[in-house]
């Protein structure tokens, strides 16, 4: 049950519209918990680079959780989430959840920038999500049949959303995650190559995953109307951060949630009931 000894005051979540803050709203909502879900298609409206949006979004909040749009490790955005949290404790916030990326230096240092804030933190370290082959750039070429990724044999412990959500919204409402860094990842690391033979196994489906070269995977994003911006953060999380560094899987679901974390097994099978790999 909720530990609500933040009264009635909105907590905050920021992309609400992403991965991770879809479902954390959800769940303040099924604990029937005041939430305010902003982003930029929202009212009122949240912008990390309109800080004229920022107070209105904070006015009688004390928890906010936060996801940085594109990446933490863009350029500019240590600078624009310190001057958030900043802008956040003297609105009368006391509790900052900070979802952060695993194995990226730059996401570390806005880590470092909440730590120093003065509020009560709790850290979300992730990677990769599952629900990027089925709610990201990978779910077109997947229901086509054929992934193209400049990936050889690194294995990565993809980490669920649901476990993410599940981790934020504990941190949000319980007691007992203040000031603790938890790295979410999966029960175990598995290639690409893997993680698409379980979801063409869930799927009953042909699926190939061919390897490219990084110029040519850049090429292709490019040709599909992918922005540069997000066309080289991709491909910095392909190149730098999916360099082994993160093949180790954390207990970060465990140490927060007392229990394991879900399979990509398990999110396979979940994801494939609902038709989304469908040809």
């Amino acid at each position: 049950m909720a530990h609500t000894d933040f009264g009635v005051a909105p907590i905050l979540v920021l992309g609400a519209n992403g991965k991770t803050g879809r479902r954390v709203t959800e769940r303040l909502r099924q604990q029937a918990l005041a939430v305010r879900a902003c982003a930029r298609s929202t009212q009122p409206r949240f912008d990390w680079n309109d800080r004229a949006t920022w107070r209105a979004v904070l006015e009688g909040v004390k928890r906010v959780y936060v996801t940085y749009q594109p990446d933490l490790a863009v350029p500019g955005a240590l600078e624009t989430v310190s001057a958030f949290f900043d802008t956040a404790l003297t609105s009368g916030v006391d509790r900052i959840v900070l979802l952060s990326g695993r194995g990226e230096e730059e996401a570390q240092a806005a880590e470092d920038a909440l730590r120093r804030s003065g509020a009560s933190w709790t850290i979300l370290r992730c990677s990769w999500f599952m629900q990027n082959f089925s709610e990201g750039f990978f779910l077109d070429p997947l229901r086509e049949g054929t992934l193209a990724l400049p990936v050889g044999d690194i294995e990565e412990p993809f980490v669920d959303a649901e476990d993410i959500a599940d981790a934020a919204v504990a941190a949000l409402t319980q007691p007992g995650h203040e000031n603790r860094l938890y790295e979410l990842t999966g029960p175990r690391a598995i290639s690409f190559n893997e993680a698409l033979g379980c979801i063409a196994k869930a799927a009953r489906r042909d699926l190939h995953l061919v390897p490219v070269p990084s110029d040519s995977f850049r090429a292709g994003l490019l040709d599909a109307g992918v922005s540069k911006a997000q066309t080289d953060l991709i491909l910095y999380l392909f190149t730098t951060v999916l360099d082994g560094r993160n093949e180790k899987p954390a207990d970060g679901v465990r140490a927060a949630l007392d229990r394991e974390a879900r399979s990509f097994e398990d999110y396979a099978a979940r994801t494939a009931a609902s038709g989304v790999w469908d040809a």
